[in-house]
């Protein structure tokens, strides 16, 4: 499938410039300057993946979906850090790299390569692109891409292949995989564009597949879910109105079809392969959970079904054409936020509440709770207070407290700084969820340099103990993870 956009101008794409704009250099740095003091328990990588595109786009690009995957990493030991960044070298890349320019379009351009520019195997296909997220489990290193093969990626961060868990999972998985810090399972989900359209898979903790693929029943359509959550007995998929519309794509439409007559459904998946059971409300979308957890862990009703949802909350999904979008921030917004719902199949009802209406994302919580009850929320948030942030941009971090939500939340309030995700750095042999630090990469607007922050868990308005500079600019977005030398 070949088309084409000739008015597309890469040059009028926000995401493209600025401090989202690619780099090219990848780069091996040791003894990085630390402003501060790197405390010395913390000896491990983080590492964070986002969308990078090796050559000047052609056809269109959509953030933060398009672009090719490139790898950050930091290496923290004994108070002192290294650096190295490399992308994700896909198929798609290595010909790219031999062409000297991009063969792919964007998604929303669907512009693909013939066999005299790359050969048979690739002609016609889209391209991989592993670059929203990155995991670790069962000992392989992934690069995750959005509901397809992730690449394994060697200690180094070299690429080593595409990963389908033994064969098992050929179609690949989600951006969004979650990994249960007690059994060691990750359980993954798929959508399709094709029957079956929706599939979840349960992967135990040596690396193999031990349920599913196993589709999703009530699901007739193919529609867009970025991320789930998981608790000690559900996986949770949030099945938002957002459908895909491959006709007008092709016509220079909009890829998703977006039907809030539909609602939002909310499909808890028991992991022992019972019936699915299902909630829903009026339309809403998120791109990011929190965490979930079964009623039960606070009810102690073992027979209570109800499963309570941590979310940052989007009244709808827009994936419209972006060429010519300025992508300025937008102001207040009815319905988005951070959210707290409660999922009640018994009712077939979610019962949401408002936790903040500040523009978040990114939301996350020590990895260690995942799928049990959490106590502490950080989002990269926007303060308000600085002009011309992009979406996907922000100035702050917040924290807070799901046990004294009256207290409001705690914001560090980065100045010059744009900010991202932020991921915990848990103390070794610590077990409370402020044991530890908040890791952010952060760029200064002032001047384009970037720096990895690590700030106190325990105080974290108190703002940044160390500021590890980066050798080279880290484009903003998207997702990390802190990897421990000891796991």
């Amino acid at each position: 499938m070949t088309t084409d956009r000739t008015a597309f101008d890469p040059t009028r794409v926000a995401h493209l410039s600025g401090r989202f704009a690619p780099v090219t250099e990848e780069v091996d740095a040791v003894d990085l300057e630390i402003e501060g003091r790197l405390p010395d328990e913390l000896d491990g990588l983080y590492l964070r993946n986002g969308p990078n595109p090796r050559f000047t786009p052609i056809g269109s690009y959509l953030y933060p979906l398009d672009g090719d995957g490139m790898l950050h990493g930091v290496w923290m030991s004994g108070g002192r850090a290294r650096y190295r960044n490399r992308f994700v070298r896909t198929p798609g890349v290595l010909a790219e790299e031999k062409a000297g320019h991009a063969l792919w379009g964007g998604l929303e351009s669907m512009i693909t390569p013939d066999a005299e520019q790359v050969g048979p195997d690739l002609a016609g296909t889209f391209k991989d692109l592993p670059d929203i997220n990155v995991v670790r489990h069962a000992g392989r290193l992934l690069a995750l891409a959005e509901s397809a093969c992730p690449f394994r990626i060697s200690p180094g961060l070299e690429t080593v292949g595409r990963e389908t868990f033994d064969g098992a999972l050929p179609a690949g998985i989600t951006a969004h995989p979650k990994v249960d810090p007690v059994t060691g399972e990750m359980a993954v989900f798929r959508y399709d564009l094709e029957p079956p359209w929706l599939t979840w898979s349960l992967i135990g903790p040596t690396g193999t597949v031990v349920a599913g693929p196993t589709p999703v029943p009530g699901v007739d359509e193919p529609l867009m879910i970025h991320d789930m959550a998981l608790t000690a007995r559900h996986l949770v998929l949030v099945l938002a109105p957002a459908y895909f519309d491959l006709a007008a794509a092709l016509h220079g439409g909009s890829l998703i079809d977006w039907r809030p007559e539909s609602g939002t459904r909310v499909a808890l998946v028991p992991r022992d392969g019972g019936p699915v059971r299902w909630a829903g409300d009026e339309a809403f979308w998120t791109w990011h959970t929190v965490n979930a957890y079964d009623a039960s862990d606070v009810s102690h009703d073992q027979a209570d079904p109800r499963v309570v949802l941590d979310y940052v909350q989007w009244p709808r999904l827009d994936l419209g054409p972006s060429a010519d979008r300025a992508g300025a921030r937008s102001g207040p917004e009815a319905g988005r936020g951070l959210v707290r719902a409660v999922v009640d199949p018994g009712t077939g009802r979610v019962h949401r509440t408002l936790v903040d209406d500040a523009r978040v994302e990114f939301p996350r919580v020590d990895d260690r709770r995942i799928g049990r009850r959490h106590r502490r929320i950080a989002v990269a948030a926007d303060s308000g207070t600085t002009e011309g942030l992009l979406p996907g941009e922000f100035d702050a971090v917040r924290w807070y407290d799901t046990d004294h939500p009256q207290d409001g939340p705690v914001e560090w309030h980065g100045g010059n700084l744009s900010l991202g995700e932020p991921a915990f750095a848990a103390e070794p042999g610590r077990p409370g969820e402020d044991d530890g630090y908040w890791l952010t990469f952060a760029t200064d607007r002032t001047d384009g340099s970037s720096s990895l922050l690590v700030i106190p868990a325990r105080d974290p308005a108190s703002g940044p103990v160390a500021r590890l500079r980066i050798p080279v600019r880290v484009p903003l977005g998207l997702h990390g993870v802190w990897l421990p030398t000891q796991e």
